[in-house]
């Protein structure tokens, strides 16, 4: 089995762990990032220098770009890197403040294209490589009062299926990954929601109100979704978008259709409009 190095933000919990752990056990590398120091120390004891680590907040742009650069000078070569860090949160858009609006998008869309951007010079360099971008079904489809969460997951795919374009020339490829809901900490410890306004109680923005509720688990298996995600990079060509979970397939198809059905009867009013002279 070839030995590949990956880099991975926020390996401390949920997805970017999964991924790491099964990494590690199956003899690769992993550059991992981290919020807090100390976070995957226990990792780091049992498999040593095979797990680089470094502290890394996404909304800080000019640290992002030192420690991916660091990254690549000491492992050599990396030849997976994956978005992972995010979060969710949920509430009204009236309902959200400035301050949160700016730290989600900060962190879920423009972190992760200035990780992308990072690391593009040495993956051309290397004349090959696989970035991953962890999305969600949320961008392909929505849900009401979560649309904040949605609009970063949307940016972030726009970017990234646009990027694959412009890097397919040089031997970089990329993949989208859209899982459905996964038993992880996403929905309990990492979530944040909006203060509710009364305005708002009996409007379908309410329903996210519940969405930390222990007693309805997901329906993803984390560990499952992580296993596909690794697998997909031995895949030529990369899949642009990798859907994990029923729930995740569903939601995007039914999105998909209503979107074909709205748009595909309006071609004769489209060309309408189209320069005659």
């Amino acid at each position: 089995m070839s030995q590949d190095t990956w880099f991975i933000t926020g390996i401390n919990s949920g997805f970017g762990r999964a991924l790491t752990e099964q990494l590690l056990a199956a003899g690769h590398r992993v550059a991992g990032t981290v919020r807090k120091e100390g976070s995957v120390d226990d990792l780091t004891g049992r498999y040593g220098d095979r797990l680089w680590v470094a502290r890394l907040d996404l909304t800080d742009r000019a640290r992002i770009r030192t420690v991916v650069d660091r990254a690549f000078a000491d492992l050599g070569r990396i030849d997976v890197v994956a978005n992972n860090a995010g979060y969710g949160l949920f509430g009204a858009a009236e309902e959200l403040t400035d301050d949160q609006i700016d730290h989600i998008l900060a962190t879920n869309l423009t972190g992760s294209i200035h990780v992308a951007r990072a690391a593009l010079p040495h993956l051309r360099a290397q004349g090959r490589g696989r970035i991953i971008q962890l999305s969600t079904y949320g961008g392909q489809a929505t849900h009401p009062g979560a649309s904040l969460y949605h609009a970063g997951k949307w940016g972030i795919e726009g970017f990234m299926e646009s990027l694959a374009k412009e890097v397919a020339p040089f031997g970089i490829e990329v993949t989208i990954v859209e899982p459905g809901g996964a038993r992880t900490e996403f929905r309990y410890d990492s979530l944040r929601t909006a203060a509710p306004m009364p305005a708002y109680d009996d409007s379908p923005a309410a329903m996210t109100r519940a969405a930390g509720d222990r007693s309805r688990p997901s329906l993803g298996d984390p560990a499952k979704m992580a296993a596909r995600i690794i697998e997909s990079t031995t895949r030529t060509p990369a899949p642009l978008r990798l859907v994990l979970g029923s729930d995740s397939h569903r939601f995007i198809t039914t999105a998909l259709r209503d979107r074909l059905a709205d748009i595909e009867p309006q071609a004769r009013t489209a060309a309408s409009t189209d320069w005659t002279g």
